[in-house]
């Protein structure tokens, strides 16, 4: 009978061994069925560590969050538990019944796959107002707000838009993605530099509320009528407060994923009065004077001249047209070079713009430039303004007469002359040329001969000395493996360094430095790693017990950190402690 009950407990240990040696790869969905307002959290879990993952297709959900890795290994009474997960937030796109195929991952060289889950989406349900739903309270705590300089503005005048994120005190924004972004359709548009800025206090609803201006627009609409401005949307992750508190009596905080959106804005353009609208009116709006100007009126027949035709002033600048300058065709003119000095900021465009024209002269004479004129419509008197140049003459001291006196020249804006381009007229321009010396070089017994030939002798010393300490050192395992560690730690904490202000990403980089570090200082795997070990195995080698209390509260801090909010401050303290201990471990380690 007793051999019986030892031949059942030996079953009994097999059958637990190899349930509990088993791969486990499943799927769990927060809930089955959903409004279309709701979100959907997905968890793939295993319960030993894999490579290669790979999540389905979401095809008719928009991922708002994720992934998010976690991983939990722990030992209880001498046996290990391990769970590693990989977590979405889904939003559904639309309404019906969907099914989430499924995510593979390798684990020892086989696939695993989860089983397909079966989701129904609902119509938009109201969501109670649970001043506890983490989901409530970010809908409470954000909001993403459009700023409109004017609704009501003429064609082609200047309006902003500036986007406004504003958040709670209570609450915290780890990041933010866009999910929808304007186009800004039949508006000319430029985004202002937003570089520098910074965390800004206001109200919102009569509320005190902490803002960021995320993006400031200028617009000049190209239509009239009603136009509208596309929303710009964004996915936030938020930290929100719980009513639970840490060992420190501090409120742990959780995080939920809020969709914002400005909104749709209209605008009203009024078109530009007919009424005095000048025939050469080209849509030029704004304040603006007009100038045209000559480098030089007196030169000789075949030496140029620059001719200038430029706006300055406040309005559309980069979309007006300049006015052609008129000259006799007994002068030469070439096609104009186009300059832009224009700035842009929240009133619009500021600066000029220019036509460069060049004129060459053939006949000596006196040619008169016409006055031109540029008209624009000013805003602040709501009327059209005509500008017009002063008249010019060119006088052409030296060069052939062309047949006709000077002073017949000066009213002979239609007098035709044959052009006689002259090969030289341009010759001005060259003013440097390139030499080359008439004395040949050669390369036998050079100073290069000499050097490359002696190279390969000198080098042959070095070659050995090199040679002799990579033996040395090829030859010191202990301390290959210790140089090793140290360069691990370290480009973890490089990472760190570069990921500041990014709680997430900082805090998995410090971790991995520690870990790292650690497998090779104590020649254990990462899964081995608890608390408990690392408190004995780094006492044996003989290190301070004040260190190895550091090392697990900057340990802690790590798991901590994802939980609680953390600022810019906290995190250099923690990348300095880290940094200081294993220096302090590396020295003190036997």
């Amino acid at each position: 009978m007793n051999f019986i009950k030892h031949i059942a407990v030996v079953l009994i240990l097999i059958v637990s061994s190899i349930s509990y040696s088993q791969v486990k790869f499943e799927a769990k969905v927060s809930k089955n069925k959903l409004g279309l307002n709701e979100r959907l959290r997905i968890d793939f879990e295993m319960n030993q560590d894999g490579d290669h993952f790979s999540p389905p297709d979401f095809s008719n959900f928009t991922v708002v969050g994720g992934p998010n890795q976690s991983v939990s290994n722990s030992w209880i009474n001498g046996v290990r538990s391990f769970t590693k997960t990989y977590s979405y937030f889904l939003a559904p796109k639309n309404q019906g019944n969907f099914t989430i195929e499924q995510a593979s991952i390798t684990i020892d060289g086989q696939t695993y796959k989860t089983i397909p889950l079966k989701i129904e989406v609902t119509a938009a349900i109201d969501i109670p107002k649970d001043p506890n739903d983490p989901d409530y309270l970010a809908a409470e705590s954000i909001h993403l707000v459009a700023e409109i300089s004017k609704t009501n503005p003429y064609l082609n005048e200047a309006i902003t838009v500036v986007y406004k994120l504003y958040v709670s005190p209570n609450t915290g924004v780890d990041n933010w993605q866009e999910t929808n972004s304007p186009r800004y359709n039949d508006f000319w548009s430029q985004n202002i530099d937003m570089q520098g800025q910074k965390v800004q206090t206001g109200t919102f609803n009569g509320e005190d509320y902490r803002f960021l201006v995320l993006r400031k627009t200028v617009l000049y609409p190209q239509k009239t009528g009603k136009l509208d401005i596309e929303p710009l949307t964004l996915d936030i992750s938020v930290q929100v407060p719980t009513n639970r508190r840490d060992i420190f009596g501090r409120r742990l905080m959780t995080q939920a994923h809020r969709t914002v959106s400005a909104g749709n804005k209209t605008i009203d353009v009024k078109p530009l009065p007919e009424v005095g609208k000048p025939a050469d009116f080209s849509g030029a709006v704004g304040d603006f004077s007009f100038n045209v100007t000559m480098s030089k009126t007196e030169l000789n027949a075949t030496e140029s001249l620059e001719a200038k035709v430029e706006v300055k002033g406040k309005g559309n600048l980069k979309l007006i047209n300049l006015p052609k300058i008129s000259l006799p065709s007994a002068l030469e003119v070439y096609e104009p070079e186009h300059n832009e000095n224009v700035q842009t900021n929240l009133e619009g465009m500021q600066g000029s713009i220019s036509d460069t024209y060049t004129v060459v002269p053939q006949y000596k004479g006196k040619y008169p430039a016409p006055s031109i004129s540029f008209s624009y419509f000013d805003l602040k008197t709501e009327t059209y303004k005509r500008l017009d140049s002063k008249e010019i003459v060119i006088d052409v001291l030296e060069g052939p007469t062309g047949g006709a006196s000077s002073n017949d020249n000066i009213a002979a804006n239609s007098f035709k002359q044959p052009v006689v381009l002259s090969s030289d007229q341009f010759a001005y321009i060259k003013t440097k040329s390139n030499f080359t010396s008439i004395t040949p070089s050669y390369f036998f017994q050079s100073r290069l001969f000499w050097s490359t030939l002696l190279l390969p002798f000198l080098a042959i010393p070095l070659a050995m000395v090199i040679r002799r300490k990579k033996a040395e050192r090829d030859a010191d395992i202990f301390g290959n493996r210790m140089r090793a560690a140290d360069r691990l730690a370290k480009k973890y904490l490089s990472h760190a360094k570069k990921a500041l202000g990014k709680k997430e990403a900082f805090y998995v980089a410090l971790e991995k430095a520690l870990h790292n570090y650690l497998k090779a200082k104590l020649h254990i795997e990462t899964s081995d790693f608890s608390k408990d070990i690392i408190k004995n195995l780094l006492g044996e080698r003989k290190v301070d017990a004040q260190i190895i209390a550091d090392f697990i509260s900057i340990l802690e801090s790590c798991e901590l950190a994802r939980y609680t909010p953390i600022n810019i401050v906290t995190m250099q303290q923690d990348y300095e402690k880290a940094a200081k201990t294993i220096s302090l471990i590396d020295k003190q380690a036997s």
